[in-house]
């Protein structure tokens, strides 16, 4: 008896809830065929519905009209105060895009104008739109190819959109993809910033990828003439050292002092604290002094460690030498 009242006291919620999105749907399908796409995001946010994509009702339409109905709403959310009004709209289009038979390009017209508005996709969004980019990619289409589709619905790819692209294919472990992508932006018309190298360096630093840590890096500083920031430099100088790679770790120091790129301390001295690991007395000392002429001093126990070891392998003329160094900086 008890489990008859609760399922007859569930079924008018579920009748309600169907109506009540039935005449969302229907809501924003009438306003859309009037061309008043300016008062989408009024009758989202008024609403009490959200589990439910109202833009449904544009899969009966054909596909080019569906791309020229959605570019003429992106066109006229852009004149909308606060930008970020339109934020569940965004989603919503973004979502139901993302999940139809062809996303792309749309999916990724409407990404830029929702990362431009200064709102952020689900955290689904990232799944989605891996999904759709590497379906893309395995009919043998180009990274650069498929970017530049946008330009045919009127939009070129930014920073922006391939920088989420590549944060969304990290997170799903597609780094080779990642790397791809980056590789192709440049193709595409579209300069890799801070945060393309950044976000694919600290992924790559997780899966302590040294060699493609490394390439990445020397593409950034070298080609593009870009510092990585301190953040991501310490968590590529930490893989590389996890990796026991400890000469490859001072090269990239060398790297970026020959580039002009400025290193701190924390970088010194975790590579420092590396080569004395590894056992390699000679590098460490070496190392420490260009690490002095550069303004820093080693901790204490470094300095100790650096000229024991030294001494220990026989290498006294290096132990004193750097046991000088030392003192003329009175450390």
């Amino acid at each position: 008896m008890a489990a008859a009242k609760l399922h007859l006291s569930v079924r008018p919620f579920c009748l309600s809830f169907v109506s009540s999105a039935r005449m969302l749907e229907d809501s924003v399908k009438v306003v859309v065929e009037a061309k008043r796409y300016q008062q989408i995001p009024d009758v989202l946010n008024s609403s009490e519905v959200h589990n439910v994509n109202p833009f449904l009702f544009l899969s009966t339409v054909r596909e080019n009209t569906r791309v020229q109905i959605v570019g003429e709403i992106l066109q006229s959310f852009t004149s909308i105060r606060p930008r970020s009004r339109p934020g569940i709209a965004y989603s919503s289009l973004l979502s139901y895009t993302l999940q139809s038979s062809n996303p792309l390009p749309l999916a990724l017209a409407i990404l830029q104008r929702t990362l431009r508005s200064g709102c952020l996709p689900v955290p689904q969004t990232h799944l989605l739109l891996s999904t759709a980019w590497l379906e893309r990619r395995s009919k043998s289409h180009s990274v650069s190819s498929i970017l530049l589709e946008m330009q045919d619905i009127g939009y070129t790819p930014d920073c922006g959109t391939c920088n989420y692209l590549i944060s969304s294919l990290c997170k799903v472990d597609q780094i080779d993809e990642a790397i791809n992508v980056l590789k192709g932006m440049t193709r595409a018309g579209c300069i890799p910033d801070l945060d393309s190298y950044g976000s694919l360096i600290d992924n790559l630093s997780e899966l302590r990828m040294t060699s493609a840590i490394i390439e990445t890096l020397n593409e950034m500083v070298v080609r593009y003439g870009l510092s990585p920031r301190k953040e991501t430099l310490v968590k590529a100088l930490a893989a590389i050292r996890a990796n026991k790679d400890i000469w490859r770790a001072v090269e990239v120091i060398e790297l970026l002092q020959n580039e002009g790129v400025h290193v701190g301390f924390e970088c010194y001295e975790l590579v420092l604290e590396g080569c004395l690991e590894n056992r390699q007395f000679i590098l460490a000392g070496k190392f420490v002094i260009e690490m002095t002429k550069r303004g820093f001093i080693p901790y204490i126990r470094c300095r100790q460690k650096v000229v024991e070891g030294l001494a220990n392998i026989g290498e006294r003329e290096l132990a004193n030498a750097v046991r000088q160094r030392f003192a003329e900086l009175r450390s």
